[in-house]
């Protein structure tokens, strides 16, 4: 099996001692029905997800020393989401290892945004768990620095509306649609947006103005779609 894993491994930069945690971190729900084996790696991705946001949050502190919190938290936003980290899966060919029930399997499981996204944050918590912080920290940068590098070049892209039309498109759906009421006084007015999509209300915000209004109902959509995704 570590043989079988060895090219995974000098992907991430990072051999295990522990073969078992890698194995883990590749099974997703679907083969634990299927095989023997009896944990999935929802734990880890758990942990690999608060390994992820940590690693990152040091690295545009450190890397963006006169940027204020909210264009830090859009370069978080940036690599930390699934479409983010399912490219970063893809180019180290991780769907290729994934541990898969043969239905998911056979409906393209090992492409799935969600499937690719989950399996590298559990990576990222088994390397935490077999080696500690410092190795943890140093897998996620080789990976995710490379396009954190590159994300202030695309700051004016990243918004939710962009993202949520991105993620229908990927998915064949059509796109959204946003009413938008309001109430108080012109000088002090209170914007409440409602995105529906296929006729379902997937998200709803409240802003000071229709765009970041819109911008929260966005949001709640995408997570929504994702929530949707995983179940």
């Amino acid at each position: 099996m570590s043989r079988h894993f060895e090219q995974l491994q000098q992907s991430i930069g990072y051999e295990f001692s522990d073969a078992a945690l890698l194995r883990r971190a590749l099974s997703h729900r679907s083969w634990i029905a299927e095989s023997d084996d009896e944990v999935s790696n929802e734990r880890l991705e758990f942990l690999g997800d608060a390994v992820l946001g940590w690693v990152v949050a040091d690295l545009v502190y450190s890397e963006f020393e006169d940027w204020d919190e909210g264009v830090l938290t859009d370069l978080r936003k940036s690599v930390v989401n699934a479409s983010a980290l399912a490219e970063v899966a893809r180019d180290i060919d991780l769907g290729a290892y994934l541990l898969l029930g043969n239905g998911e399997d056979a409906a393209g499981g090992r492409n799935k945004e969600s499937i690719l996204s989950d399996a590298l944050e559990a990576i990222f918590g088994a390397v935490y768990i077999d080696a500690g912080s410092q190795q943890a920290f140093d897998v996620v940068r080789r990976l995710i620095a490379p396009r954190l590098a590159a994300a202030p070049s695309r700051l004016d892209r990243l918004d939710q509306k962009s993202t949520l039309q991105e993620l229908l498109a990927s998915l064949g759906r059509p796109s959204p649609s946003y009413t938008i009421t309001s109430q108080g006084p012109d000088h002090d007015k209170e914007f409440t947006a409602t995105v529906v999509i296929d006729g379902e209300v997937l998200g709803s915000g409240v802003g000071r103005s229709k765009k970041l209004a819109e911008q929260q109902a966005a949001g709640e959509a995408i997570d929504a779609l994702h929530a949707s995704d995983h179940a």
